[in-house]
């Protein structure tokens, strides 16, 4: 029988076609929202947000504009398929003519929508769109995009958190549907970005509280030429250095970790340093003395957390070295004629056992050798077994150049580029790491 003598099949077709459609929107919603949720920090999230809604809308280029009612930050601009330098000459455009400036309020309360402010905004022909600012006729022509479509980006708890703006080739605009299902997948998005702005200024926070209990400066010691690299996972780690100058002309030298990350863990680290320079004063010259006192310190005060710590008593004029470590990595001394491990002590962390105690080591270092001190982060962001990562730290020193022998600054920055390639010393990570060195005139 022809469709034609079956005309009550249409509906129950139609039906069928329109759920097919649902479950395919559906599916691709799932699928979209899933990789968007596997993003682990803003940038990635806001380059996710625009790849997928440009696959939705069907564009090619896009930009997302952050700016949280709340005036906390973070204001960024992300460009997809732009360059920065198109990013730049898009920018020129005063921020009220903008194609996205309708959509953003930065003054409005949190939670709510400002007066005025659209949801969405279509501009299908901006070669003859009425009263656009000639600036953005300019640059869209300049950049060659002749349409574009924008949401607003808001979270329920967040407020206003920016917009994102899709840029099309040609003039037009987006279908029903697929303006449907982007302002779907936006508002799924908006509530992802509202938690990763908070992840971020959490980060931020323990990144400036670990930063201001650290030392701004290395000191000034006739003698020795010191550098330092500091590198802090996203949640904020518990290492510390320090060098202090103490009496008669002899400095101090001392880099540990905190067990945890957190701002507890920070906070913690902030206080057993302070301690430590306190102790350093009264008894620097006895580095087993010192961080008795630190132990008994951690015992009391923080009965639940344990700490490496290694504290070197240095001479300069006598290039002179009076070292005791608990649990810390082995410092490593690098000249011309050696590069050797020095062997601190076996004791365990503090606060790990009943009662800590391990001898001090003495060392005499040569006109231009360097002692390295560094945490156990360094070892553990190669990724490699300990044993390979010691001896990948000890062929990175024994390869350096001369130049980098000679300098401090140098000499740090090579052996993280050798040990942690590819900008691994800058990834999120969970391991902190510290690279101290003191070079010996």
């Amino acid at each position: 029988m022809s469709d034609d003598a079956r005309p009550g099949d249409r509906p129950a077709a139609a039906v069928q076609d329109r759920l097919a459609c649902w479950i395919s929107d559906l599916t691709t919603l799932h699928e979209l929202t899933e990789r968007l949720a596997h993003t682990a920090s803003l940038g990635a999230a806001l380059e996710e947000l625009l790849r997928a809604g440009a696959s939705l809308v069907g564009a090619r280029r896009g930009l997302a504009v952050l700016e949280p009612a709340d005036g906390r930050g973070p204001a960024t601009l992300v460009g997809h398929g732009l360059l920065r330098s198109e990013l730049g000459a898009i920018e020129t455009v005063p921020r009220d003519a903008a194609l996205y400036g309708q959509l953003l309020d930065a003054g409005a309360p949190s939670g709510t929508a400002p007066e005025g402010a659209r949801a969405e905004v279509i501009n299908s022909d901006l070669a003859n769109e009425p009263g656009l600012d000639p600036r953005h006729r300019e640059v869209a022509a300049h950049l060659g995009f002749h349409a574009s479509y924008g949401l607003r980006l808001a979270a329920e708890g967040a407020g206003h958190l920016g917009a994102v703006l899709w840029l099309y080739d040609e003039a037009g605009q987006p279908g029903e549907r697929q303006r449907h299902l982007a302002g779907l997948y936006v508002r799924c998005a908006a509530a992802h970005l509202a938690r990763q702005i908070e992840l971020t200024r959490a980060r931020d926070t323990v990144a400036v509280l670990r930063e201001e209990l650290l030392p701004s400066r290395l000191p000034r010691v006739p003698g020795v030429r010191m550098a330092v690299r500091h590198r802090t996972g996203p949640l904020g780690g518990g290492d510390w250095y320090d060098a202090l100058p103490l009496p008669e002309g002899a400095l101090g030298l001392t880099v540990g970790g905190v067990t945890g990350s957190g701002p507890s863990t920070v906070a913690a680290m902030g206080r057993l340093r302070a301690s430590l320079r306190a102790y350093a004063v009264m008894e620097g010259e006895d580095p087993v003395a010192v961080l008795s006192d630190l132990e008994l310190l951690l015992r009391l005060t923080e009965p639940a957390r344990a700490a490496t710590a290694l504290f070197a008593y240095v001479e300069p004029t006598a290039r002179h070295l009076l070292m005791a470590g608990a649990g810390h990595c082995p410092p490593l001394i690098v000249g011309a004629h050696r590069t050797e491990y020095v062997e601190t002590s076996l004791s365990a962390p503090l606060a790990m056992l009943s009662c800590w105690e391990a001898p001090s080591v003495e060392l005499d270092a040569a006109p231009g050798e360097t002692v390295l001190l560094y945490t156990d982060g360094l070892l553990h962001r190669t990724g490699e077994p300990v044993d390979r990562a010691f001896a990948l730290l000890h062929a990175a020193a024994a390869g350096a150049p001369r130049t980098a022998r000679a300098d401090p600054d140098l000499l740090v920055d090579h052996v993280l580029e050798v040990c942690l390639p590819d900008g691994r010393d800058r990834m999120d990570s969970p391991e902190d790491v510290v690279l101290l060195a003191a070079r010996f005139d």
